[in-house]
């Protein structure tokens, strides 16, 4: 467990929602309908969570629509914050 990923996560509560959204694999639309943010926010923390190997984009070559859920660090944070 990177603890120092998991107190990221914990300092705020979106990006605690949203890595909870990301238990089932989820466009950036839907995950700011489902917990009332705006896209922007969801794509600036996905690109985080990217950056921190906390997500993935499973399907990069799309242009719209694309589809993002956990790495295996990413699940262990979610067990954490669960």
């Amino acid at each position: 467990m990177d603890y120092e990923l998991l107190s990221f996560v914990k300092r705020s509560e979106r990006r605690k929602q949203i890595v909870t959204e990301l238990q089932r694999p989820s466009t950036p639309k839907e995950i700011a309908q489902r917990v009332g943010v705006s896209l922007s926010h969801v794509s600036r923390t996905l690109r985080e969570f990217r950056e921190k190997g906390i997500a993935e984009c499973k399907t990069p070559e799309a242009k719209m629509g694309r589809i993002y859920g956990l790495t295996e660090q990413g699940r262990e944070i979610l067990q954490e914050i669960q």
